[in-house]
């Protein structure tokens, strides 16, 4: 049997890793500055993570969320602290795409409604309603028009207010980082625009952070820079540091019901173990606080490179923009210097998203291999 080749593959095999680096079958040596598209967050198989996950497996991996799971309120109250959101409720689910679809669900159960405002650039996933808010007609079904979304242009608030004015939107669903976008941040007023919009209209506001939350942006959530309290929060990736989680945060005017969402496998015991682990490594190696440190430090280094045009995003979820597109020098950092970068729908720009335990020197390696293949471009 042969696989459905949907992903265009790097002629590179994995086989284990350590803290930044990835290893192949040759024993080749990689700098991950990916982090496998930004689930990476305490490194590649951290010793906290790989001894908090094998004592959960050795006792319980799974049950069904029929019973009850103490790790689940343990690892709520760990959410809580670390984000400082101890009004807010989580429920628990196995993907970022899956918690899209449970905050539009939820957005849809709360206020009777079912047209969604989304953004030009936006990328929040691949199931039904979440391809339905991306902008990409490429990966948009025509089973997926079903649902009603208007996409706007991003930071235009006055085209929001407009079209908040005229209809009914169950949500306005933003990212705090336009990741797959390329690394496109709203603006302040923009986002206090929304907030205040959505109060008035009666919509719920959704701040997508799956790529941008778990301490990658230098506060726990991105959006947390604005001081705004979305009704729903999604997140995924970084919180299992490769172990498939998802969750959203939900505001307290919104009320659960029995019966309004449901997951098999959200919120396993194993799932929550290694989330917990992540959350225990954070707090513990202060992850966070480096953040900008290390942000400062990329940003002078690419200043010393004129073919960079602008340095994007924030914390260590950045990119490079050029004024060329950038497929052959990604792989040329790949094959010759053996380092990941990320790519976008901008293809100008590379995405830098490292585990958060990423050193300067490693930059300095970046850098330095970065030079030498655009002055051999």
């Amino acid at each position: 049997m042969n696989l459905f080749e949907v992903y265009p593959l790097y002629e590179v095999t994995p086989v284990r890793a350590k803290d930044v680096y990835v290893y192949d079958d040759k024993g080749v040596e990689y700098l991950d500055l990916y982090g496998g598209h930004a689930v990476i967050s305490i490194g590649h198989t951290h010793p906290h993570y790989v001894k908090r996950i094998r004592q959960q497996l050795e006792q319980i991996a799974f049950y069904s969320n029929a019973i009850q799971n103490p790790l689940q309120k343990e690892l709520a109250n760990a959410i809580g602290e670390q984000s400082c959101l101890h009004d807010y409720s989580l429920f628990l689910c196995s993907s970022g795409a899956e918690a899209i679809e449970n905050a539009l669900k939820l957005a849809s159960f709360h206020t009777a409604r079912k047209k969604v405002i989304a953004f030009k650039g936006a990328f929040h996933g691949r199931t039904s309603a979440a391809v339905a808010v991306t902008d990409n007609p490429a990966i948009n079904a025509p089973l997926n028009s079903q649902h009603e979304v208007v996409f706007l242009p991003f930071n235009d608030a006055e085209a929001l207010e407009r079209e908040l004015a005229t209809e009914s939107y169950c949500a306005v669903i933003f990212e705090s980082i336009q990741g797959v976008g390329g690394l496109d941040e709203p603006d302040e007023d923009f986002v206090y625009a929304m907030e205040s919009l959505c109060n008035k209209y009666g919509s719920c506001l959704i701040a997508d952070e799956v790529q941008s939350g778990f301490s990658r942006s230098g506060t726990f959530f991105a959006y947390q820079k604005y001081r705004i309290k979305p009704h729903v929060i999604t997140m995924a990736k970084g919180m299992g540091n490769g172990f498939p989680i998802g969750g959203i945060l939900v505001h307290p005017e919104i009320q659960a019901k029995f019966g309004l969402l449901g997951t098999t496998f959200g919120g396993s015991h194993l799932a929550c173990a290694a989330s917990l682990a992540v959350l225990e490594v954070l707090e513990k190696e202060r992850l966070q606080e480096r953040t900008k440190e290390l942000e400062t430090y990329f940003r002078v280094l690419a200043q010393k490179l004129p073919q960079i045009k602008k340095v994007k995003g924030r914390g260590l979820m950045l990119g490079l923009e050029f004024d060329f597109e950038v497929a052959s020098l990604r792989k040329k950092l790949i094959y010759e210097h053996h380092i990941f970068t990320g790519g976008s729908s901008n293809k100008n720009l590379i995405r830098i998203l490292p585990p958060l335990t990423v050193q300067k020197s490693h930059f300095d390696t970046f850098f330095n291999a970065l030079k030498i293949v655009i002055e051999n471009l």
